[in-house]
């Protein structure tokens, strides 16, 4: 073991002296259990070789910051444990979207009779309100303006149009209360 770290601590040294063939060498000695390592953990071979693959490139922007020669191994392991992790990690929050995705796809298809409804609904209670508290519905919701930009596009106070927003809201919600009782 110890002639082992010996060579990779040498082939290391030979590597950053700008001899390219020694870190071919280096690939050579640990490319196979980097593949095993990773399908080890991942369970694909595939994925396993992009992740040998792909801890090999960070192994080559990094080695310059390895401080002994002799840790070679250990430290592109753990290199290559962090990236199988990693994906693993990545895989399983793809997952929990897909699920929460489908689930609540399955939410609104159930629904979309009752949204149906509650859109004319709530486009009626829109035409049910004053003018003035259409405008300030329309710009904030549909045209995506700032309180500050509709104060400014209608020529009033931020508190004006805070007010305006706030009763609209309030006299929508009323609407969408009485509408999601009805079912």
């Amino acid at each position: 073991m110890k002639r082992d770290k010996a060579i990779d601590a040498m082939l290391v040294t030979q590597y950053l002296s700008g001899n390219a063939n020694a870190f071919t060498e280096l690939v050579k000695r640990w490319h196979k259990l980097f593949c095993e390592k990773a399908y080890w953990l991942v369970q694909d071979p595939d994925v396993a070789k992009d992740i040998a693959q792909d801890s090999w490139k960070t192994i080559i922007v990094k080695i310059d910051k390895l401080q002994d020669p002799k840790s070679f191994g250990a430290w592109a392991l753990r290199i290559v444990y962090t990236k199988a992790l990693n994906n693993i990690n990545s895989n399983k929050r793809i997952h929990n979207n897909l699920e929460h995705y489908k689930y609540e796809q399955d939410s609104v298809a159930d629904e979309i009779e009752v949204d149906e409804s509650l859109k004319k609904a709530l486009s009626k209670a829109i035409k049910n309100l004053v003018e003035h508290q259409q405008v300030v519905i329309k710009l904030f919701y549909v045209e995506e303006y700032s309180l500050k930009e509709i104060s400014e596009i209608l020529n009033i106070s931020v508190g004006t149009a805070k007010s305006r927003l706030f009763h609209a809201r309030e006299k929508l919600k009323e609407v969408l209360k009485n509408k999601r009782n009805n079912y």
